[in-house]
This record gives C-alpha cells, sequence and structure tokens, in this order.
C-alpha cells in the first residue's frame, strides 16, 4: 500500500527472492518449461542440456538428485516435526490478514491448510477490527482449480476506480511470473464470459474506463523486449479483438519494459506511458485527450511519483537545476503545472545524510509521511503542506526495528495503517490519523511463533577490505558464549537496491534461534541501506565490494569468536545465490555450510537466459569484453577449480522459475560434481521463482535446509 514511484508502474522483477528459507513469493503446479528457455550457447559448455527446462534427460538428472538428497535430510532427527511445524505457522489462523482497502470493503488474500491456494475474500473495517471477522469469499482459488484442472496462484486484482466492481484478475500456472488476465465482476463474483482476457504472458494491465484497458503483453513477433517483457503498449477497447487495440507507446527492442496506465488521484485523473531503457532508468510521459506524449524532464536514473497537484522526484545521482544541485538520494517535491512550465522550485523531503536513506513514502489526503533509515533502523516523520511550505515532523513510533506505512483509502482520508516488527518482535498492525500520528489503534498483533525469551538484537560493524564500514544485525540467547562454538547462520543479498531492514522471522526463529543456533544478517553493499551510493558502489565492476563485505562480516563474526568456520553457515536466494556461489568458490575454506537458493550462477550467459537481460545495468554486459573481464572474475560457474575442498552445499531451485532459469543451479552442481564435491540439489517440480508452489512445499523446502544446516554445523 506504499505509495512509491506509481508513474513506474513497471511489470519487470528483479532477480529476487527471499533470503530466508521460507520464500514469500506465490507459486503453483503443472510444470511447463519458461519461455525461452534456451540460447544460443558456447560449445565448450557440456552442460548446456541442462538448461533444456523439462527435456526428459534434464528432468530425469533433477529427480536423480532430489531423491538423493531427499533420502538423506528427511531421515535427519527431527525433519518431519520441523517440517510440521513450521507448516502450521504458515497456515496458523492467527496471522495477520494483510489488508486492501476497495471502496467500502477490506479485502484480503488468504492461505491456510483448508484453502492451500488461497481466498480472496472481503469485510468492512468494523468486522475486520474484531478477533475474528467475518470474511465473504469473492474467489476461492482452489473451487476455481479444481473446476478448471489447473492449480491456479494468485497474483492479484486491478480494480476499476471508484467502485473497484469491475476487476482484471491475473492467476499463475505453475507459479511462474507469466500469468493469464481475466476479467471478474466483483458484484456477482463471477469471471465474464466475453470480458477482457489475455492468455498466458508477462503482461501489464490497467484499467481506462469501463469499456477501455491499456495493455502490454505479448502481442506476436517483436512485440517483447530482448528481457521478455512487453515492448508496446495499446489502448484495448471492449469488444474488439486484441489485434486492433490502438498503439498507444513503443519502447526498443533494447529495452527492458513499456508500459501505460491511468492514474486516480486527488479527484483527478492522469493518463501515463513510458519505457525502461535499463533497470534503473525510465523515461515517463504524460498523454493528454489527444493522446499526445509529453516528457517529464527529470534525471532518466530518478523515481517520480505524482501526488494530488504535486511532482515528487526521487534522485539516484546528484541533481544540477540552476544554480542548485540537489543529492543522490533525496527526495522532492515541487508543483507538477510549474514543473511542466519549467520551474524547478523544489522542497526537500528527505535530506540524505552519511547514516541513513530514505525507505518509502506513502501519501494520504493531506500529508505525506516518509519512512527514513538511520543505520538501519526506521524512523517516521510526516509532511504537511501549509501556506509557507511544507512543515516536517518526526512521528513517534517503536524502535522495534522497522516499519512500514500505508494510506488506509489513498486520497479519501488522512487514515493510514502502520505496520511494526523486528527479529523478534511479532509484526503488529494499527490503524492511526495525520491529526495524531502518534497514537494509533492496535488492530491486528501477530502471535509470538517462536520463543523469544532471552534472545537479543544487536547491531554490529565489521571492516571491509577498503575500509568500508559494514553493518550486521546478530539475533541470539543473551549472554552468549564467545568461544567460537555457537552454530550460525549468515544471511546476505547485497544487490538492486534492496535493503535488509529488521523483520520478524517465524521460520529462522522456529527452526534456529529456539533451539539455540545464531543468526545473523549482513548489510552489505549493493543493497539500499544507505542510499543510492550504497548501491552503486558494487554496481558491475565493483561488484566484488559486496562480496568483499559478505567476507568482512563472516570473519567478524570468528574475530569476535561468536562461531567458527566449522559452525558457519551462509544463505541466499537469487541475488543472493549469485553471492552464495563467489563465497563458495572465493573463500571456501571460510565456511562449514552453504544454501544456496533459486541462484545466478553462469555469469557468462545469464543475460541470454529468461529475464537475464534486465539485469545489465547491475552485473554488466558478458559480450562486452571489458565488462566479461569483470564478471569473469567471480562468475562461480567459470571459477569451480579442481583439488579444492567446498564446504558442503545445499542448492535448490524451480523448474518453474522463469525469472532465474533454473539452469543456473543445475549447471554448478553438474561442475562440482565432476569434481567429486560432496553435495545436495533439490529441485521443486513446481513453484516459481519464490522456489515453493502452497504453504506445504514452503514448509517442505524451509526444513530441508534447516536441517541440512543442523547436521552440518552441529546444531542438537
Amino acid at each position: 500500500m506504499t505509495r512509491t514511484s506509481t508513474i513506474l508502474a513497471i511489470t519487470f522483477t528483479c532477480a529476487c527472492a527471499s533470503a530466508s528459507t521460507a520464500p514469500a513469493a506465490p507459486a503453483s503446479s503443472t510444470p511447463a518449461a519458461p519461455a525461452a528457455s534456451v540460447a544460443p550457447a558456447p560449445p565448450d559448455d557440456p552442460y548446456l542440456w541442462l538448461e533444456d527446462v523439462t527435456g526428459d534427460k534434464a528432468l530425469a538428472w533433477v529427480k536423480e538428485r532430489n531423491a538423493l538428497s531427499q533420502g538423506e535430510l528427511e531421515a535427519t532427527p527431527g525433519f518431519g516435526a520441523l517440517r510440521d511445524r513450521l507448516l502450521s505457522i504458515y497456515d496458523s489462523k492467527e496471522k495477520i490478514p494483510s489488508p486492501e482497502v476497495l471502496d467500502r470493503f477490506i479485502y484480503n488474500f488468504w492461505r491456510d491448510d483448508q484453502h492451500p491456494q488461497g481466498l480472496w475474500r472481503r469485510t468492512s473495517l468494523a468486522e475486520y477490527k474484531t478477533a475474528k471477522p467475518k470474511w465473504e469469499t469473492v474467489i476461492d482459488v482452489d473451487a476455481l482449480s479444481k473446476a478448471e484442472g489447473t492449480t491456479w496462484v494468485w497474483h492479484g486484482a486491478n480494480c476499476l476506480y471508484p467502485k473497484y466492481q469491475r476487476c482484471l484478475v491475473s492467476l499463475s500456472r505453475g507459479g511462474a511470473d507469466a500469468e493469464v488476465v481475466r476479467e471478474f465482476d466483483a458484484v456477482k463474483k463471477e469471471f465474464l464470459k466475453d470480458g477482457f482476457m489475455l492468455p498466458e504472458a508477462k503482461s501489464q494491465v490497467s484499467w481506462k474506463d469501463l469499456d477501455t484497458i491499456y495493455v502490454g503483453t505479448d502481442f506476436g513477433p517483436g512485440s517483447l523486449t530482448d528481457s521478455g517483457y512487453p515492448r508496446i503498449a495499446k489502448e484495448w477497447k471492449r469488444g474488439a479483438p486484441l489485434v486492433e487495440a490502438r498503439t498507444i507507446y513503443e519502447g526498443k527492442q533494447s529495452d527492458v519494459s513499456v508500459w501505460a496506465y491511468r492514474e486516480f488521484d486527488h479527484g483527478k485523473v492522469r493518463d501515463w506511458a513510458g519505457r525502461s531503457p535499463s533497470f534503473f532508468t525510465n523515461e515517463a510521459y504524460l498523454i493528454d485527450e489527444g493522446g499526445k506524449l509529453a516528457k517529464i524532464d527529470k534525471p532518466d536514473d530518478a523515481d517520480a511519483d505524482v501526488w494530488d497537484d504535486q511532482l515528487l522526484v526521487r534522485l539516484r545521482t546528484d541533481w544540477l537545476t540552476g544554480d542548485k544541485t540537489w543529492p543522490a538520494g533525496a527526495l522532492l517535491v515541487t508543483s507538477l503545472a510549474d514543473f511542466r512550465a519549467g520551474k524547478r522550485d523544489f522542497t526537500m523531503l528527505f535530506e540524505p545524510k552519511p547514516n541513513s536513506s530514505l525507505d518509502s513514502w506513502a501519501g494520504t489526503k493531506t500529508v505525506m509521511f516518509v519512512v527514513e533509515l538511520e543505520d538501519v533502523k526506521s524512523k517516521l516523520y510526516v509532511h504537511t503542506r501549509g501556506p509557507k511550505g511544507w512543515t516536517r515532523a518526526q512521528v513517534d513510533a517503536p524502535a522495534v526495528g522497522s516499519f512500514s506505512v500505508g494510506p488506509y483509502d489513498e486520497d479519501k482520508s488522512d487514515d493510514f495503517f502502520f505496520t511494526e516488527t523486528g527479529f523478534t518482535t511479532p509484526s503488529t498492525l494499527s490503524l492511526g490519523s495525520a491529526k495524531s500520528a502518534g497514537k494509533r489503534a492496535r488492530l491486528k498483533q501477530q502471535p509470538e511463533f517462536f520463543k523469544a525469551d532471552g534472545v537479543e538484537t544487536t547491531q554490529h560493524f565489521a571492516t571491509s577490505k577498503d575500509g568500508t564500514r559494514v553493518p550486521y544485525f546478530q539475533i541470539a540467547k543473551k549472554g552468549l558464549a564467545l568461544d567460537g562454538q555457537a552454530p550460525t547462520v549468515l544471511n546476505g543479498y547485497g544487490g538492486f537496491e534492496i535493503s535488509l531492514t529488521p523483520q520478524y522471522n517465524s521460520t529462522a526463529g522456529a527452526a534456529w534461534l529456539e533451539r539455540g543456533g545464531v543468526y545473523v544478517v549482513a548489510n552489505i553493499r549493493g543493497g539500499g541501506e544507505y542510499g543510492p551510493a550504497w548501491h552503486q558502489a558494487a554496481l558491475k565492476q565493483h561488484r566484488q565490494r559486496a562480496y568483499d563485505d559478505f567476507i568482512a562480516v563472516a570473519e567478524d563474526l570468528i574475530a569476535r569468536k561468536v562461531t567458527s568456520t566449522p559452525k558457519l553457515g551462509i544463505i541466499g536466494g537469487s541475488n543472493g545465490g549469485l553471492l552464495m556461489g563467489v563465497m563458495l568458490t572465493e573463500r571456501p575454506e571460510l565456511f562449514g555450510a552453504v544454501v544456496c537458493q533459486v541462484p545466478l550462477l553462469d555469469m557468462k550467459r545469464y543475460h541470454k537466459l529468461l529475464a537475464g537481460a534486465s539485469w545489465m545495468e547491475e552485473y554488466g554486459d558478458p559480450d562486452k569484453p571489458e565488462e566479461w573481464a569483470a564478471l569473469a572474475k567471480f562468475s562461480p560457474y567459470q571459477n569451480v577449480k579442481v583439488g579444492v575442498n567446498y564446504p558442503r552445499t545445499l542448492f535448490t531451485t524451480s523448474t518453474r522459475d522463469d525469472r532465474v532459469h533454473p539452469g543456473h543451479a543445475r549447471k554448478m552442481v553438474a561442475r562440482l560434481l565432476e569434481r567429486k564435491t560432496d553435495l545436495l540439489y533439490y529441485e521443486n517440480i513446481e513453484g516459481g521463482h519464490g522456489g515453493a508452489a502452497n504453504n506445504a512445499q514452503r514448509a517442505y523446502m524451509a526444513a530441508l535446509a534447516y536441517a541440512f544446516f543442523a547436521k552440518q554445523l552441529g546444531l542438537p
């Protein structure tokens, strides 16, 4: 619900997955090969055949490796009990039902043991406030799956403002990013047989009015970018065939994505179109009534948002306007009309400092909330417009770790949802008003899913190779004996400007902390913990800095005698899986065990596989000799060596991952096995980039990881 970069309603996604062992992304069944699963490869790659996602030979190899891993890990003491414990947590009816306000209803998507694929449901605010709300089912995804013979995964609903009675519902087969879109009547609670429908694709859809939608999808040859996302945005009228949809905007083949949508805000209607030439750049255009496009004249690497009559700009690099230089990381605001007229009279709502960064912003009817991070801990400020400009005031909030703000009903009131959480503090959801933002009424409290008595969170700083101070959080029993014997799991990500903030981690809590283990989260460069500069410090040829940071945290844990190499395990997924691969190949002597989830590993070919081309701004272009020279130094697949004693590793991935190709993990494992490396591999035949199709699979995957750690690191 946080209003961040509304203009940039882009449909492509980063190589992101939950860095924990409990993937949060939804997933499903019915294995099918992701589109463009195999690209031309150099002849010296002996394991190219493993990129054939659902090929008979490749799947036979997968099933053989799966059986070996399952046989070993399922036999570890307590595996079944841990799996069942985690499943009971994920299926708990005491979880906070995440609210989305659409007109007079609060909507929520919910999964539990009786509804593994989920319910889209609704209730009133008064009912939501009760301990056990009465919900009205709108869509039963399990029933729909049974009726249609396909296990559907919920990807969300885009409903038409202001009554939200017609919705464009997105459903995925097998948990992939690709989805089908169907028009749904939320009053009659039925899909329209003759409504708007799109076949499976990585589509972007948005309502313009009841009889018109904006759509970007696979229109046929040449309509997608090299990254597999829409290259063309069109306006599609009800009743007309899709081939007759009118083109609004076209991007380039080399772009990441193109998009178009209508914005409803403070009684105003605006139409937008734009493109993203790369992952962190974009061009945004206002569309007038005649269909003419007017570009928003901002830096291409800046994010833009519109709230009421104001334009907000979040900078990634310094911006010189007139005789004023606005700093990278700042959040600026000005009148949209004045900006379009050429004026550049900004107010800085967030001013970056060496130890702070902008986390998010959210506008209500009359105020703007801004969440800032100070040394990776949240602070909340409210900004109010007055005759003399904007005023800023800090809002009282608990120092539990992190929190977020979302408008209750966007532009209709100043009410807002407030969520607070911490590593050992169960999440709380409250409802507040801007008039008394520090006084909020608690709506829901998540129960304690693990015993945190005597467990404390402390923050420490390691010194990286180049002298940079790198923060990390340590969650452990108070009075931990500093004898180097604590089984420790170190988690990291370090990419795409994503910050790892304190979050209640019921998986690590129940599977590790409660049993006496130590859990650590490293805030390495490449993330967004200290703003754009923290991210940009580890881009492309500077990627090694992120890896040096992670190594520094690991070495600091050992130097502080929290743990030792035989007792130190590391875990990461997606870009964090790449991090794990680099640690495995660069510093195999430093770690006792590795869990590498849905990873990128072959950096010579990543840009030719699925969505990989969209990440070249992050990693570099392997086809450019100077950029491959940097990638070649750390690309795990190319850096496996003969005669090295690698720490035991569990690789996991998903057949249905159409974002990060499962061939990365498959080929890495094959190459390591060729070197006689002792390892485990498990590929979920279902599940998308999140790695699991439902709570049962999610619990199983998490149990595999922590059973592996317990065995390798000696946790009782």
